[in-house]
């Protein structure tokens, strides 16, 4: 191996590096030999093909790249090794390491993915590629082109998780280089390096990472704050030397006594952590007990009980501070025992037990696939952190599938980012880890998308609950669900996993489409029966028009300009006059008879087939008005309202004729179905004589009715002798109202009962 390293110096003779030696070598340009060097000692655990194709992207990047230098004056070469030398310590394959030395000579240096895949193969070209922001497509807004660069990287990250580790270890390089550049830019990055991608190794269980990656955030946007408290660090460091001293001696003589070897180490807690506790829980940097702690690595699962049996043998146990991350990993494939002790001079200290193989999953998450990969495969819970992670990146696709909107996809992403989870259980005793706050409905999503959708009901530990309740580690979640049930928008109100967010989003963006598609087309066909015309079909000879019509309204397609018809984006008798036109040009002649009964529908008169039904059964394209709350039987009209559908008015309401007095194009003529499929509500008045049960008297007159009250408005006057109820009713037409108010009528205590109209 050591031959084959030397001898991979020995070639790195690339004509960018005799350029560097023509050109009077700096110091500078001697670090990035030098760094190359350190880099390929690090690929030791690669043969000697795939060190000899690195060495090819060496020089591929190393000539992309000449003439460019960093802000700091370095070549920029040194960049690029930099990231691969990370990711070499990951043991990252040859691929991700050449992706590596490559990644910014598609942005920066004019390469095309067609040429890295004639040079180096198509894998590591997506790979390149999906680490290539989109700066060279024209957006509105910076944020848009930050939101549409993040979604192709996790994107291509869901695809092949080495993208995101590359990025991360671009992103933790530019993030310890980061002092030349400007104030405004340094503190940009730094925002965004603390809400995306410190977040994202944390959730793929890159622990060590996500704490450098924190600090350095912390550093370049609190300055002060961070050098005041790193002041307040070292001191305490000195006070409290004597106490971690003695504490390591007795935790390892403690140790030797049942012969457990073990590895004891003391911890400190980062800058930015101890800044968090004390921002969150509002103390001093004095109240703050835990900023030293210690690990304990042993050889063997079983090892791990057995250490803490003699931590608490040693030390008093803190009550409620225990927990097994190794029974319940946390959601990233984490595992280890947390114990809190207090030690000799009273304070609470952390303890840490876990194995070796948990510590290195614990550092480096899903990155230690590939270095047991080396190994010859990993242990169970290497395997399960790649599960773990892998569950997530598909989360990514899903939600992807869902949102078309980048700024959309990244806040659903964004939540999924800090899962700060609860542990939860099916009732077949599978765990599953949701965000702290996650209510039943996340549950069901997270089991599958049908079981979220149809879901109507909840039991958390055998008793039913609200689907807003939040859940706690240990509960045990029972769903009920109907196959008639649907999502309801006031669920995005309280739910917390982007999943559940984005597929609640799609349900509802997908029913209103169908819906106002479906209205879209009664309303084309009606304003085409007054033209005299029936509507053309795809498989008729005038199919033709619809290419050209959609051309003339600007949509995509026949579907879409229906669905801007449903919801009142565009108006049905113009784009009936342009369809006629069109047809009049392919030689279509308007039928006679239907003409006479188009003309007829518009007079005083009305046909049956020009009506718009409704029967309630239409969703969101058809909206009672809630100023006259229109019942069957009462006599209606419909406004077309710019982007929410048909609105549906009663004849006499006055908020309607005020509209159509200003509107009058957008109204069409509409009519109850023979059978309407749901009740309908609307508001009643009661006045009545106050007095103790006088509510239930009303309530049990309105069921006796076989009505349903869904809303009570008692006002804010003070009690008095007469008082004056607004009861929103739901009722099936005019008939069954006219029963309840009849009905309260027979009570004594109420005085009037009337309709409320607008």
């Amino acid at each position: 191996m050591v031959s084959r390293i030397a001898a991979a110096i020995k070639e790195l003779a690339s004509p960018a590096s005799r350029r560097f030696a023509a050109q009077a070598p700096t110091p500078k340009d001697d670090a990035a030999a030098a760094s190359f060097a350190a880099l390929t000692h690090k690929l030791d655990y690669l043969d000697t093909a795939d060190i000899k194709r690195v060495r090819e992207a060496y020089r591929f990047a190393d000539e992309a790249h000449l003439g460019q230098f960093r802000a700091s004056g370095e070549p920029y070469i040194t960049h690029p090794i930099a990231v691969a030398g990370l990711c070499a310590d990951w043991k990252l394959d040859a691929q991700a390491i050449m992706a590596a030395l490559m990644h910014d000579a598609m942005e920066d240096c004019g390469v095309t993915k067609a040429e890295l895949i004639e040079r180096f193969g198509a894998p590591t070209a997506d790979l390149v590629d999906g680490l290539t922001k989109l700066d060279k497509l024209q957006f509105s807004t910076r944020e848009e082109s930050q939101a549409e660069s993040f979604r192709k990287m996790l994107l291509a990250m869901a695809r092949d998780v080495r993208v995101i580790l590359v990025k991360l270890a671009d992103r933790l390089h530019n993030m310890r280089t980061m002092e030349a550049m400007a104030p405004a830019k340094r503190t940009r990055i730094a925002r965004e390096t603390l809400d995306i991608y410190a977040p994202i190794a944390h959730r793929l269980g890159l622990n060590q990472t996500y704490r450098e990656l924190q600090e350095l955030s912390f550093q370049h946007l609190r300055p002060w704050r961070h050098a005041a408290l790193s002041k307040a660090v070292q001191k305490a460091r000195g006070y409290r030397r004597d106490i971690v001293d003695r504490i390591q001696r007795e935790v390892e003589k403690a140790f030797a006594q049942p012969k457990l070897q073990s590895q004891v180490f003391g911890r400190e807690k980062t800058l930015f952590s101890i800044y968090r506790k004390m921002r969150e829980k509002h103390l001093t940097f004095a109240q703050v007990n835990d900023i030293f702690g210690f690990r304990i690595v042993v050889h063997t699962l079983p090892e791990c009980y057995l250490a803490l049996g003699v931590l608490h043998q040693l030390y008093k146990p803190v009550p409620g501070r225990f927990k097994d991350y190794i029974a319940i990993p946390k959601a990233n494939g984490y595992q280890s025992l947390h114990t809190t002790l207090v030690s000799p001079l009273g304070t609470a200290v952390e303890f840490q037990i876990r194995t070796e193989q948990m510590h290195a999953v614990a550092e480096k998450g899903i990155a230690a696939h590939w270095l047991y990969k080396t190994k010859g495969g990993g242990p169970a819970h290497v395997q399960e952190a790649q599960r773990l992670g892998a569950m997530w990146l598909q989360s990514l696709i899903d939600i992807q599938d869902e949102t078309r909107d980048a700024s959309e996809f990244l806040e659903h992403v964004k939540i999924d980012l800090f899962p700060d989870a609860v542990y939860v259980f099916t009732p077949k005793s599978k765990i599953l880890a949701l965000p702290r706050g996650a209510t039943p409905v996340d549950f069901a999503y997270a089991i599958h998308s049908d079981v979220g959708d149809h879901c109507v009901a909840a039991k958390v530990n055998g008793e039913p609950v609200a689907l807003r309740t939040e859940l706690r580690s240990g509960d045990v979640i029972e769903i009920v669900s109907a196959p008639g049930a649907k999502p309801n928008p006031a669920w995005l109100n309280f739910v917390r996993t982007g999943r559940a967010r984005s597929k609640i989003r799609h349900y509802l963006k997908t029913m209103e489409q169908e819906e106002s598609q479906e209205l879209g087309s009664k309303m084309l066909s009606q304003a085409l029966r007054a033209e005299g015309l029936s509507m053309p079909g795809d498989d008729t000879p005038e199919s033709a028009v619809w290419q050209q019509l959609t051309r003339w309204s600007g949509n995509r397609s026949r579907e879409e300009l229906l669905i801007d018809i449903g919801l009142g984006r565009k108006i049905a008798t113009i784009v009936a006059k342009r369809l006629a036109r069109l047809l009049a040009e392919h030689g279509t002649k308007p039928d006679a008879v239907m003409l006479s009964m188009g003309r007829y529908s518009r007079g005083d008169g009305e046909h049956v087939q020009d009506m718009v039904q409704i029967d309630g059964a239409e969703g969101a394209s058809v909206q009672m008005a809630p100023c006259c709350r229109p019942i069957p039987g009462d006599a209606i009209v419909g406004y077309l309202g710019r982007g929410e559908g048909l609105v549906v008015h009663t004849a006499e309401c006055g908020v309607g004729k005020r509209l159509y007095e200003r509107d009058s194009e957008r109204w069409m003529n509409v009519e109850w179905a023979e059978q309407p499929t749901r009740p309908f509500e609307t508001g009643v008045m009661v006045l009545l004589k106050n007095g103790k049960g006088v509510l239930a008297e009303v309530a049990a007159a309105v069921s006796a009715s076989e009505a349903d009250i869904t809303h009570i408005d008692m006002g804010d006057e003070p009690p008095a002798l007469a008082a004056e109820l607004r009861l929103l009713l739901s009722v099936r037409d005019r008939l069954h109202l006219a029963d309840v108010m009849r009905t309260l009528k027979r009570s004594g205590r109420v005085l009037r009962v009337a309709r409320v109209k607008p």
